[in-house]
């Protein structure tokens, strides 16, 4: 029986030439330096995780890691994005998430094969035009940056399905991102040109601060890029009841900032398809923010997975998911009927995606607004662009569960 070495061991087992073979790896161990016996894995490295380092740079030889297909530099001190990048003839995704990334050189983007690029959380006044020639683009995070505009040579970006722009500097939405013709999941909340229309928003509504000493935090519901989710016993008014309580990792999630989601929770209201919200808690002692939420029951399960590496804009379903026409069409009528709820009330999801649909037979919720957006109601064409968007996103979570329906049932799913 092989063991497989404690992280802690992977720097020594690497350095002791233990490690020939390996197609994946994972150093997080205050590097400042690239350790060269990493290219002892280039027949076969495919993976390289880098994260959590003190790297500012990366070899200027890196291609020789011809296999390289994904690679993760995020919580790192980059300033630029390595130019060698462009030089990796199989890089299809790159995270740089968490740097002080104020520059990426043209040749830095390898265009023929970048399908996944993240640069969330960094310092970018300008991406280069050379994103326009990724004609494999799938999904682009740019949240957390500086950003004014986009390069117009990314109305090219054909393949584009997914896009993150949210807490930037925008003045107005790029007018040729509504002629991508596969743009799906958008958002941009948190840029000056829509501040407004949030506060206008919210400043209609009232939002319930609850404090954090009514709340006993327990066991861990589920963990995501943004936040941790617990059940927690909430006391209040000689009353104890079991809710839900999100707490926001940092100032700012993978989709934007925790206010944006905070407020979108309480302009989302109730509705009988979504998780509702009790209030936002204040007196955290570490000013922590954060969400109570109702208590969700517990037979609510998750209809996919997330996107995997190569699945990239998709979700990934369960080999054994299998579904009546019934149930694909109650599943639909409820996340139909939640999203327009939001849309009604000035938000658009942003991420409806069946990872964030939780079901069971009786009952169907949309959940996580992290990446949701407030709608400009003054700009009916505008907002009749934007909603064109989600409306294509329930276009392919049916498509998607029309192929989850048992062989049985498919001839009264098609009739």
């Amino acid at each position: 029986m092989t063991l497989t070495p404690a992280p802690d061991d992977t720097l020594a087992q690497l350095k002791a030439g233990k490690l020939q073979g390996a197609t994946q790896l994972k150093l997080s161990h205050q590097l400042t330096q690239f350790p060269q016996q990493i290219f002892e894995l280039a027949d076969t490295l495919e993976i390289l995780d880098l994260s959590g380092n003190a790297l500012t740079d990366l070899p200027s030889d890196l291609h020789r890691l011809k296999k390289l297909r994904i690679l993760f530099c995020s919580n790192n001190q980059f300033t630029h994005l390595p130019e060698v990048l462009g030089q990796c003839e199989n890089l299809s995704m790159i995270g740089f998430k968490a740097n002080q990334i104020t520059h990426i050189p043209e040749g830095a983007i390898p265009t023929r094969t970048l399908r996944w690029f993240i640069v969330t959380d960094n310092a970018l006044g300008a991406v280069p035009h050379a994103l326009g020639e990724c004609s494999k683009l799938q999904k682009l995070m740019l949240a957390g940056n500086q950003l004014r505009s986009l390069p117009a040579s990314m109305a090219n970006c054909h393949a584009l399905e997914l896009l993150r722009i949210s807490a930037n500097q925008f003045e107005t939405l790029p007018d040729f991102l509504f002629d991508l013709p596969k743009l799906t999941w958008l958002a941009y909340a948190g840029n000056p040109f829509c501040n407004a229309i949030e506060q206008a928003l919210i400043s209609q509504h009232h939002m319930q601060h609850i404090d954090w000493h009514t709340l006993t935090l327990q066991q861990i519901l589920g963990e995501g890029a943004s936040g941790v989710t617990y059940q927690a016993l909430m006391q209040q008014n000689n009353a104890q009841e079991l809710v839900a309580v999100k707490l926001f990792k940092s100032g700012l999630t993978s989709d934007g900032l925790p206010r944006c989601e905070m407020h979108a929770n309480v302009l989302a209201g109730e509705h009988p398809n979504l998780v509702g919200v009790k209030g936002v808690i204040h007196n955290h002692p570490q000013g922590v923010s954060g969400l109570v939420m109702p208590l969700l029951d517990a037979d609510l399960k998750v209809l996919a997975r997330p996107p995997s590496y190569e699945s990239c804009s998709r979700d990934v379903y369960a080999d054994d998911c299998r579904l009546t026409p019934q149930q694909v069409q109650f599943i639909l009528k409820g996340i139909t009927q939640a999203a327009e709820h939001l849309h009604a009330n000035g938000l658009m999801h942003g991420d409806l995606y069946a990872h964030n649909i939780l079901r069971s037979d009786e009952k169907v919720v949309l959940s996580d607004l992290g990446g949701a957006s407030f709608l400009p109601l003054d700009n009916p064409e505008l907002t009749q662009n934007i909603l064109k968007l989600e409306a294509r996103a329930l276009d392919i979570l049916a498509e998607e569960l029309a192929a989850v329906v048992s062989s049985s049932s498919d001839s009264s799913m098609q009739g």
